[in-house]
């Protein structure tokens, strides 16, 4: 037997049911849906939020709280991480993200979770103090990039 001869057991898949095609059918005509009102018209079902014309809950209750339009998020980087560089090298977010540590696009900060064994060239949008002083005392360079 092959994938190509495989077929369901007869009876299992009904056929699809078309109403609306015609008075002989059986569901011809109004095709099931009565004679009139709003579930007869196409377009007719409202959302789950919908409550009969009541204002819905979504609305009766209060917003909360403010985002702001302006707020930066950062993906954020270990600084032990960076141990998997070849020392010397200069460690960008595109580098980063060929690594699979950030996603492509967003802005990175490393932080001083753990220690840096390699002196390495790090750029990024952020740096934490430790971070800092973890990439220094290595005997690398920490630059700060302006994010467009």
């Amino acid at each position: 037997m092959q994938v190509h001869e495989l077929h369901p057991a007869p009876g299992s898949r009904p056929r699809r049911h078309r109403v609306g095609r015609g008075v002989g059918s059986g569901w011809g005509k109004r095709a099931g849906r009565g004679q009139k009102g709003q579930k007869s018209r196409s377009g007719g079902a409202k959302g789950p939020a919908f409550e009969g014309g009541q204002t819905p809950l979504h609305r009766r209750l209060p917003k909360r709280g403010f985002v702001s339009p302006n707020k930066k998020v950062y993906e954020i980087v270990p600084l032990h991480v960076l141990n998997g560089f070849p020392a010397g090298s200069v460690v960008t977010p595109a580098e980063l993200k060929e690594a699979g540590l950030v996603k492509e696009g967003t802005l990175v900060k490393i932080l001083g979770g753990g220690e840096l064994k390699v002196a390495l060239t790090v750029r990024a949008h952020g740096f934490s103090k430790s971070a800092q002083t973890g990439i220094e005392a290595a005997g690398g360079k920490a630059e700060v990039i302006q994010s467009a």
